[in-house]
């Protein structure tokens, strides 16, 4: 299977890209973090605060305050218990026990992994993997990689003003065992996720960020200690709290990652990951080595022409960005599943998550020339029940904050049709979002890398809605599941070249009965 057709049909006809007869051996499935062992360990403080201090000015960290950092990112934050009977005719029940993060994570596998470059007082200046089963850092590799970090971003970032660099990694397998070639999408997206809620943490850390999608893979790679046919970093992101440059002259001196891979020996590490007999995923390897950047320079993504706002504008009610308490608003995040209960909407409430949303959105990369603050994907609604608003699809305008209306009436039984399963019920659904991006994911700038990186920045806005739904007291579910044909119909999104990347049912929800406790003091 030639990759572009792998990437269409993961896209619109998942069952052509998956491998048939797929059984998902549970008893033999992965843990959902990695463990090393016979390698330093850094305990991390377990005192989390439950809100975040007053941050007047930056202030270097020490080890305590990157614990709390690395803990709200991706700690694991709760654990939970859900019964549910086996069948209707046992009186049998079945639990299923899980461990939550602040980040939500397709099937709760959490495919990625967090390893961070620090240089802090109190431990030796190296690469570490934040092992969140015990709260602690491993030393993977101890030193000074200042220069050599540079020059696998291209000389891009001043590493020497950085207090760290986080690097956001995939392992193909956490979550292949479950949905087979799937996967490869449900990754980007679920690493995107995650550079949201880093993103949102670091700002309240006081922490300076910039996200960098492109570098050189396999230098970054090597000094991890990474296996690239099971694992792969994603994403690079700096943090500093010191003035820095965050994007160089790209027509400097060339570097090669064979090159770079010469400076500095490999490293041989032991890590766990439970599965006895692991499967193989060729078309991931495949794709992942497609995506890779071998050598400097890197790319810009073209500019590309705006949506005309055609349809009826209406206007939303002219709101600030929400003010909450980060740190409970996460903890009560909440997927409803069964759970949504029709109520109506105001306009004012549909106004601030969309504004929250789309406001927060903001951060610095290295797609742009310049830091220009505009949205790569969007926001299409279908809306049922909003104060004022008629029933419709729209879309929403970020820039003068209003929604185009599309195509009128409800959809509702139009997209639980194009569920893949039956487990949410969109008829007590009041808003269905839609983010949408283009079809050619930039290839013709970043080639099939382009691909991941849009599904990363559709990750970082799903983050950031479910956020506003959270502060707000609805809750939202992310799917994949769903028929994207039937949607990019109802948006009538083909003549510009765009398509539906992920659904999110968002709304009031009741209670589900199960046991949750939170893992913090």
């Amino acid at each position: 299977m030639i990759l572009d057709e792998f990437l269409h049909n993961l896209h619109f006809d998942i069952d052509k890209a998956s491998i048939p007869n797929w059984e998902v051996d549970w008893e033999d499935g992965p843990l959902p973090y990695k463990l090393y062992y016979d390698l330093p360990e850094i305990p991390l403080s377990l005192d989390i605060p439950l809100t975040f201090e007053d941050q007047k000015t930056p202030v270097k960290p020490d080890l305590r305050k990157i614990g709390h950092f690395l803990w709200d990112v991706y700690g694991i934050t709760q654990f939970s218990q859900t019964v549910t009977p086996i069948n209707s005719t046992e009186r049998k029940l079945d639990a299923m026990h899980s461990y939550r993060r602040f980040a939500p994570s397709g099937g709760a596998l959490y495919p990625n992994e967090l390893y961070v470059y620090l240089k802090i007082d109190d431990i030796p200046d190296g690469v570490y993997h934040f092992d969140v089963s015990h709260h602690r850092l491993v030393l993977l590799r101890e030193g000074n990689f200042d220069d050599y970090l540079t020059r696998s971003l291209g000389y891009r970032c001043d590493l020497t003003t950085c207090l760290g660099t986080v690097f956001i990694s995939t392992m193909f397998w956490k979550n292949f065992f479950k949905y087979n070639n799937f996967s490869y999408r449900l990754q980007g997206l679920d690493a995107g996720v995650l550079m949201g809620q880093l993103l949102e943490v670091a700002k309240r850390f006081g922490f300076a960020s910039g996200v960098y999608y492109q570098y050189l893979d396999r230098a970054i790679n090597h000094l991890l200690g990474l296996k690239e046919d099971e694992e792969s970093v994603y994403s690079a992101i700096p943090l500093t709290i010191e003035p820095t440059m965050w994007s160089g002259n790209r027509y400097g001196e060339n570097v090669s990652a064979s090159d770079l891979l010469r400076e500095i020996p490999p490293i041989q590490v032991k890590h766990y990951v439970r599965t006895k007999k692991m499967k193989e995923f060729p078309m991931l390897i495949k794709m992942n080595e497609a995506a890779m950047i071998h050598s400097t320079p890197f790319h810009w993504v073209k500019k590309k022409e705006r949506r005309k706002d055609d349809g009826k504008e209406i206007p939303l009610p002219l709101v600030n960005r929400l003010s909450y308490d980060f740190l409970s608003t996460c903890r009560k995040r909440f997927s409803p599943d069964m759970d949504f209960n029709l109520t109506k909407i105001s306009a004012k409430q549909l106004a601030y998550l969309l504004y929250e949303a789309t406001e927060s959105f903001s951060y610095r990369n290295d797609l742009e020339a310049e830091h220009l603050e505009k949205l790569r994907v969007s926001i299409f609604v279908c809306l049922y029940n909003i104060e004022g608003i008629p029933n419709g699809a729209y879309y929403y305008n970020n820039t003068n904050h209003s929604l185009y209306l599309v195509n009128a009436g409800d959809h509702r039984l139009q997209l639980q049709s194009g569920l893949s399963l039956d487990n949410v019920n969109l008829l007590q659904v009041p808003i269905t979002l839609h983010i949408v991006g283009d079809k050619d994911y930039n290839k013709n700038s970043l080639g099939y890398r382009g691909y991941r990186i849009q599904q990363m920045e559709a990750g970082i806005l799903v983050q950031k809605l479910l956020l506003a739904a959270s502060a707000l007291d609805m809750g939202g579910h992310p799917l994949l599941g769903f028929d994207v044909n039937l949607t990019d119909h109802i948006y009538n999104l083909s003549p510009s070249g765009k398509t539906s990347l992920i659904q999110i049912p968002i709304g009031p929800y009741r209670q589900r009965p199960w046991l949750m406790g939170r893992l913090c003091t």
